[in-house]
């Protein structure tokens, strides 16, 4: 595991060189936050992290409930005693391996791995535009009906989940990148990915953390090429 700081936020990034899985810690005045919870393995790694930083773990808030995300949930709880878990109330259904599609919503399959076997359960739900001490949740369905984001109102840092990638090259979710398809493998609708990284765009953010790659310091000016690219590509259907 590899840790690194920028201001008062922490990536935590698992198999760095190889096939990186990030969450985060944005530090508040007394408590960390956790912005996602990796793999099952993960759990020893996020704890002494947050010993080193010397912060206790106050809650845990998740972009989306793909397994790579929530994986080492069930053994956080389990270690950290009742720390509060966040989620929008869309992708809570797929903390229980829900993947049916509301009416309104595109009927194209859930795509991506939702866990099977998953004990732990939102304590709470997140929805557009709600604070979080620092944090100001945003929605951005694509990647699954449920994806949020999270802006650090005191930074201007955004943590995207898999809103955007940056291995293998700064994408939107769905537009694939030869080097590191693998969340566009898991994106459930490119058209609303694509108006999110709008939405997150607008937001001038002064750093991109994303659940796969390195973080960006100044990023407007790529996160813009990325949705042009993946805006000609759904304009020429490819």
């Amino acid at each position: 595991m590899k840790l690194t700081k920028e201001g008062q936020l922490y990536q935590l990034a698992f198999m760095p060189s190889v096939f990186p899985i990030n969450c985060y810690f944005v530090e508040e005045e007394e408590t960390l936050t956790l912005i996602d919870a990796a793999l099952p393995y993960s759990a020893k790694g996020i704890i002494s992290s947050a010993k080193k930083i010397g912060k206790p773990i106050g809650k845990i808030i998740l972009t989306h409930a793909h397994e790579d995300h929530v994986g080492a949930l069930d053994a956080l709880k389990s270690a950290l005693g009742e720390i509060p878990v966040y989620i929008s109330k869309r992708d809570a259904r797929l903390m229980e391996n829900d993947r049916s599609l509301d009416a309104e919503e595109p009927q194209t399959p859930i795509k991506g791995g939702v866990p099977k076997k998953l004990i732990t359960r939102a304590d709470g739900f997140l929805s557009d535009g709600e604070r979080i001490e620092s944090l100001v949740a945003v929605s951005v369905p694509g990647h699954t009906p449920g994806s949020m984001a999270f802006f650090d109102t005191r930074t201007e840092m955004l943590i995207a989940g898999d809103a955007f990638q940056t291995r293998g090259g700064i994408a939107v979710a769905g537009d694939m990148k030869p080097l590191f398809p693998f969340p566009s493998f898991g994106t459930w609708s490119r058209e609303l990915a694509l108006e999110s990284a709008r939405k997150l765009a607008g937001l001038k953010p002064k750093l991109l953390a994303c659940g796969h790659g390195v973080m960006l310091k100044e990023p407007l000016a790529v996160m813009e090429q990325a949705i042009l690219h993946l805006e000609n590509k759904i304009v020429k259907g490819a």
